[in-house]
C-alpha cells in the first residue's frame, strides 16, 4: 500500500489528524506527509481546518471530504441484490414493477434534460447522464451517421448478475429516451464482453 493510501486510510479511521500525527502513525517524515496532503487537498479528497491548541501558529487538522468516500469499499450492490431476492421470494411480479418504476423515473428525468436538443446533442446528453449514474459512459460517432454508446462500468453489476430485469430495463430506458432512434445492444458484460455497448441509429425522417 502506498503512503497516499495509508494517509487516506488513517484519516478514515481517525476522523481527522495533523500532519505530524499522521507521520508518527505511518513512520514517515512529516515533510513527506505534507506533500501528499497538499496533493490530496488539490484533488478535493482532503480538507483541513485550523485549530489553535496552544501558543504559536494554528495547526491544520486534516479530514476526508465526501468525494473521498467513493474510494472506500461499499456493498450497496450486494445489499440491493439481497433485498430484491427477498422481494422475489414474496412476490416475483413485484420485482418487475420495481424495475419498471425506476426505469420510468429515469426516463422522465432524462427526457427533461434532452428536450429541445438536436439529435447529436441528445445522444451526448444521454451519455452524460449514464456517466453521472456511474457507468463510465462515452459516445463515439460512426462513419455511417450512427453512434455507439459504450459503458465501461456496470453501476448495478451485483443486481444485474442475479436479475435480467436490470439489463432489459437499461436497454428499454435508452430506447424510450431516444424514440427517434433504433437502439440495439451490441456488446454485453453479462455475455462475457468487457463493456456494454449500444448502437444508436437515427430513424429516417
Amino acid at each position: 500500500m502506498s503512503t497516499r493510501q495509508d494517509i487516506l486510510l488513517a484519516l478514515k479511521r481517525t476522523g481527522g489528524a495533523r500532519a505530524e500525527e499522521l507521520a508518527d502513525a505511518l513512520a514517515v517524515t512529516a515533510s513527506a506527509v505534507r506533500q501528499h496532503l497538499t496533493a490530496l487537498t488539490a484533488e478535493g479528497l482532503v480538507a483541513y481546518e485550523s485549530r489553535r491548541g496552544g501558543p504559536g501558529r494554528p495547526k491544520h487538522v486534516y479530514r476526508l471530504t465526501e468525494s473521498a468516500e467513493s474510494l472506500f469499499p461499499k456493498r450497496y450492490g450486494d445489499l440491493a441484490a439481497e433485498l430484491l431476492e427477498y422481494v422475489d421470494d414474496a412476490d416475483p411480479a413485484l420485482v418487475e414493477r420495481i424495475f419498471a418504476k425506476r426505469r420510468q423515473r429515469r426516463i422522465t428525468d432524462a427526457k427533461a434534460r434532452l428536450a429541445g436538443k438536436p439529435f447529436p446533442d441528445q445522444v451526448a446528453e444521454l451519455t452524460q447522464i449514464l456517466d453521472e449514474d456511474g457507468y463510465l459512459a462515452a459516445v463515439e460517432p460512426m462513419d455511417d451517421g450512427s453512434y455507439r454508446i459504450v459503458e465501461h462500468n456496470c453501476a448495478i453489476l451485483e443486481v444485474a448478475r442475479k436479475y435480467g430485469h436490470a439489463c432489459s430495463s437499461e436497454l428499454e430506458f435508452i430506447r424510450k429516451v431516444l424514440p427517434s432512434a433504433k437502439v440495439e445492444r451490441v456488446q454485453h458484460m453479462m455475455a462475457g464482453a468487457h463493456v456494454c455497448a449500444y448502437e444508436v441509429r437515427p430513424r429516417a425522417s
